[in-house]
C-alpha cells in the first residue's frame, strides 16, 4: 500500500476543490467535504461518497437540513494507486465525481463523462 500522511492527502482533496470553476462552486448550497480513513466495510473499495439531497431534487421543502456529506476514503485510495501521481490523479477524479452527484449527475453519465 502507498504511504501518505493524512495532512497531505487533505491537501490533495483541497486543491481538487480548488479546481471546481467558480462558477460550480457559487452553486453549490448547504454541502460538506470529509477525509474519511475508511468506507463502511461492506464496501470497502469505495473512494468516494455522496450522501444527501442533489440540487436538482430540492424543493420548496428544502429548508433547516443538516449539510449533504461528501466523504473522501484516504484508505481505498491509497491502495488503489500504485504512485503518488495515482493518488494526485484519482482524488482530483474523486472530488469531481462525488461534487457532480450534489448537481444530480449520475453515475453512468459520469462514466460515459470519463469521471468515473
Amino acid at each position: 500500500m502507498l504511504e501518505m500522511t493524512r495532512d497531505a492527502f487533505e491537501e490533495l482533496v483541497a486543491e481538487a476543490l480548488d479546481t471546481i470553476p467558480p462558477e460550480l462552486t457559487r452553486v453549490m448550497d448547504n454541502v460538506a467535504v470529509f477525509v474519511e480513513d475508511e468506507p463502511d466495510p461492506s464496501d470497502p473499495e469505495l473512494l468516494g461518497l455522496y450522501e444527501g439531497t442533489p440540487l436538482t431534487e430540492r424543493g420548496e421543502w428544502y429548508a433547516g437540513v443538516l449539510p449533504d456529506r461528501i466523504s473522501i476514503y484516504m484508505g481505498p485510495t491509497l491502495r488503489y494507486c500504485e504512485t503518488a501521481e495515482d493518488v494526485v490523479h484519482e482524488v482530483a477524479v474523486t472530488v469531481v465525481h462525488e461534487i457532480a452527484h450534489h448537481f444530480g449527475i449520475e453515475d453512468d453519465r459520469l462514466h460515459e463523462l470519463g469521471w468515473g
